[in-house]
């Protein structure tokens, strides 16, 4: 894949959808600059969890976790679903999946 190449000569329609595009990335890369919200992103790669089993995963507290957890839902990272009293997490889509994936690749995996 190559990236896009920004020339003097775009369109203002090419430009506005570009700066939207930016936007869009930077709410993105925001909503993953925390380390407690890095660290749900990589129980939720394994599948769903509750909040329960995150706050045990984390050695967090309930509200610690609620408030990361409401930032990812806010930035349509995350899903909840209810079941009785418990709530679930899940990823919404791949895309916080293959974001760890690169994060792990490039500050995890040892070697």
């Amino acid at each position: 894949m190559t990236l896009p190449k920004i020339t003097d000569n775009m369109s203002d329609a090419d430009m506005d959808l570009m700066m939207r595009s930016a936007q869009e990335a930077s709410d993105f890369l925001k909503a993953l600059g925390h380390e407690g919200r890095l660290m749900i992103l990589c129980h939720l790669v394994t599948g769903e969890k509750s909040v329960t089993e995150l706050e045990q995963l984390l050695s967090a507290r309930q509200a610690a976790v609620s408030q990361q957890l409401a930032r990812l839902r806010l930035e349509g990272l995350v899903t909840p679903r209810r079941e009785g009293k418990t709530i679930y997490y899940s990823l919404t889509d791949d895309r916080p999946r293959r974001i760890m994936e690169l994060v792990y690749e490039l500050f995890c995996r040892s070697g």
